[in-house]
């Protein structure tokens, strides 16, 4: 069957199969679980209306439990297994996390991701903060705006792979295509420099391909919330003599601060999960490996179900404390 049809017969019987559910789900409360008619008809009407919501979350609670719920509950018991010849499992306890804490590997993996969550989100932010102030008072600012939230429309692996240009070095005899070295070379280098096989060095050259992307997201939503500050007191700060430097930091900052905390912890989230980037540029060589690369290295390189599924239980562990507060701070923000 062609693509074409095969995805308009499928939007058909997904979309048809939806309104079925919601109008028959519907009828089916109305005409014959809880009429609305005898005796009982204004309790029937309270249970209906009570039923009603759930029918309506009913299909995305099955999807949650299906594609969020199971995943997590089978990778969790798969942590706890071996994985042997002819696929039978065996249970052998935290012996999983016990080698994964013991290979140098993962120690690695874990000190990049300290680095990481230690540097984007902060530069991220900053950049983003600073950037949302200055091209309010700019005439062409939402120009500005539009090109530095470009990047957010790549995906991570389109700028890795634009990076790795900018990073590309060739013989210091034939003419340099990446932009790093041929800068450089122009201000007195001896030899191109191959960046990102630099020990430690090479993550602050990884990191930068997220602090770009990140930043027009923290722009958006900080550029939002300066806006929203009540002019009122902007303008008593003026009146007390106030100068822009502590306008911005004493009273525009502690108004949004609860924005920021969300943007802080949102880039944090995305910085945990940092995959694509290093896969595309380093593969996790040369002292880069991070924690979801050490995941897929063991799940489909080395076929290590077991630690490759421990690996993954670290990250989720890492990242739903941050998930929690972030939803935590959101709510507060709407408040």
């Amino acid at each position: 069957m062609h693509p074409a049809l095969l995805g308009v017969i499928t939007i058909i019987v997904g979309v048809g199969g939806c309104v079925g559910y919601f109008y028959g789900s519907n009828l089916f409360l109305d005409k014959v679980l809880f009429p609305p008619k005898g005796p009982n008809a204004g309790r029937n009407i309270n249970r209906a209306n009570i039923i009603r919501p759930w029918l309506f979350l009913m299909p995305a609670l099955l999807a949650l439990g299906l594609y969020l719920a199971y995943p997590v509950v089978a990778t969790l018991i798969l942590s706890f297994q071996e994985r042997g010849a002819g696929g039978v499992r065996t249970f052998v306890g935290f012996e999983n996390y016990t080698k994964m804490f013991a290979e140098p590997k993962f120690g690695e993996a874990m000190r990049n991701n300290v680095l990481w969550l230690i540097v984007v989100p902060a530069a991220s932010t900053a950049l983003g903060l600073l950037v949302a102030q200055l091209t309010d008072r700019l005439k062409w600012g939402s120009i500005a705006k539009s090109i530095i939230f470009m990047p957010m429309a790549i995906s991570f692996v389109g700028a890795a792979v634009i990076f790795k240009l900018v990073y590309e070095a060739r013989p210091e005899d034939v003419a340099q295509i990446g932009i790093l070295n041929h800068l450089f070379l122009l201000f007195g280098g001896d030899e191109p420099q191959q960046w990102l096989t630099i020990p430690f060095w090479n993550n602050f050259f990884l990191m930068i391909v997220l602090i770009w992307i990140q930043t027009g997201f923290a722009m958006v939503i900080l550029s939002a919330a300066l806006r929203g500050i009540p002019e009122e007191t902007i303008e008593a700060a003026i009146v007390d003599g106030a100068n822009p430097f502590q306008i911005f930091f004493k009273i525009k900052i502690p108004q949004i601060m609860g924005t920021i905390v969300v943007v802080w912890t949102t880039i944090t989230i995305a910085t945990l999960k940092v995959f694509d980037i290093v896969f595309a540029m380093t593969n996790g060589q040369w002292e880069t490996q991070v924690l979801a690369n050490y995941m897929y290295d063991k799940l489909f390189r080395a076929n290590d179900w077991g630690m490759g599924s421990a690996a993954a239980m670290i990250i989720m562990l890492l990242v739903t404390p941050i998930l929690v507060w972030n939803v935590y701070n959101a709510r507060q923000e709407m408040k």
